[in-house]
């Protein structure tokens, strides 16, 4: 199973620092860390700016970590917190498949990291050399949940930033501001020529006499 074990954690692995340095420096035709920071806006992950290097920090590290099988329950667990994340915001609403922009390739991910924890990281890894070869499924459901707290903590403390901030934006109409926001003053309708000027008369005087 070592080989096999070896085999998954260098493809998940290698691939979360892929996705975390397109996050982190564009690599790889990535968005960079301002494009990154745009989509945490878009997605109310508050502060946008803060998160963005999070989810990158966290993609690269995890990745590097599992694919080294080193600390793997930690590196499963970062690796779930942003998979869950992007479960939450982006893909669950558009069903399991992939191809119509559903969860399943994140699910699948999940999954691998949390078998890879359940059965150890095997011999050729960092956790052997400190004698964790195998850490058990108690393990595996630990980085799981660990991970779906995390991702739970962030999610919930963007929404009420995002909250927060839409409150100091419609509270800063009042006062000052609200003349500010006001439209002009309404201007009075105007008087008809033929209701405000008298009727001249009209026997050919002036109206002088």
């Amino acid at each position: 199973m070592t080989a096999g074990t070896l085999i998954i954690r260098l493809a998940v692995g290698g691939l979360f620092v892929g996705h975390g340095l397109q996050k982190l420096r564009g690599s790889f035709d990535g968005p960079g860390l301002e494009g990154t920071t745009q989509m945490m806006e878009s997605l109310e992950m508050h502060p946008a700016r803060r998160n963005a290097v999070a989810a990158a920090v966290t993609e690269t590290a995890g990745g590097a970590a599992l694919a080294l099988g080193a600390a793997t329950p930690v590196a499963a667990a970062g690796i779930t917190a942003t998979m869950i994340t992007a479960v939450r915001k982006v893909h669950w609403n558009n069903g399991l498949w992939n191809a119509g922009g559903g969860w399943e390739f994140n699910g699948l991910l999940i999954a691998a990291a949390t078998a890879v924890v359940a059965d150890g990281p095997g011999t050729l890894s960092l956790d052997a050399l400190v004698g964790k070869r195998k850490w058990g499924l108690g393990w595996a459901i630990a980085s799981v949940v660990a991970g779906a707290v995390a991702s739970t903590v962030l999610i919930e403390a963007g929404r009420r930033a995002s909250a927060e901030g839409q409150g100091e934006d419609s509270g800063g109409d009042s006062g000052d501001n609200a003349g500010r926001h006001a439209g002009p003053p309404e201007t009075p309708a105007a008087v008809p020529v033929d209701d405000a000027t008298p009727e001249l008369p009209t026997d050919g005087t002036d109206g002088a006499s």
